[in-house]
């Protein structure tokens, strides 16, 4: 394969083609290595437009909805950014590239060892890992981006209210086959505008519990 060829290919006819047009974001998505955070038996399908499976039944997103993503949150030289699930790394490279720090956790020990062994290839050095589960988290610290890999099956406050004011939170929520992709903003002390983005499906979040289903 023709590395070069096939990131060019995926920025041109994938990330630009559904409106990812921010520079920066397309620098970052070009400067890491995708195919250095794949697993190698999906090797061939690094740079394809779909999902590419890890273990636990977890994925890497597709390329264009992680640039989506980083075009939603843009983050700053000087942010600090939250990733919830590490997954492969990949994001989490891109994320660095953009902002001043990252703290990335994953609730699968095998994946934080594996982003961890991708991430010290590539030289990001302004990340940090940790193996937890996100609905552990607490209000502080607090955070300028918040990017939650993985859906959620309803909204759950807590994830806004760790953001700084200003601050931007992604996040996917809802069922199959219904899930939307939002931005929420900490505008305030108490107050948080929401941006519908987009539709997806992808992987549900670990440990967050269903809402009820309808019984007739």
């Amino acid at each position: 394969m023709n590395l070069e060829f096939a990131r060019q290919q995926m920025l041109k006819q994938q990330i630009r083609a559904g409106e990812v047009l921010d520079a920066r974001i397309l620098e970052a998505l070009a400067g890491v290595n995708r195919e250095d955070f794949v697993p190698a038996e999906y090797a061939g399908v690094a740079f394809a437009d779909c999902t590419i499976p890890l273990a636990h039944d977890q994925c890497m997103m597709s390329p264009l909805v992680e640039g989506q993503l980083l075009q939603a949150v843009n983050p700053g030289e000087d942010d600090h950014v939250l990733e919830i699930g590490t997954g492969s790394g990949f994001l989490t490279a891109c994320l660095a590239s953009l902002a001043r720090q990252v703290h990335s956790i994953d609730i699968f020990p095998e994946l934080t060892a594996m982003a961890r062994t991708s991430l010290d290839s590539s030289g990001a050095g302004n990340v940090s890992l940790a193996t937890m589960n996100a609905m552990e988290l607490g209000a502080e610290p607090k955070y300028d981006v918040i990017a939650i890999t993985a859906s959620l099956p309803i909204y759950d406050r807590r994830f806004e209210k760790a953001l700084n004011t200003g601050g931007r939170l992604f996040v996917i929520v809802g069922e199959e086959p219904v899930m939307r992709a939002r931005l929420v903003t900490r505008v305030g002390d108490d107050e948080w505008l929401t941006d519908v983005l987009f539709e997806t499906v992808i992987t549900a979040m670990r440990q967050v519990v269903a809402p009820d289903q309808f019984r007739f």
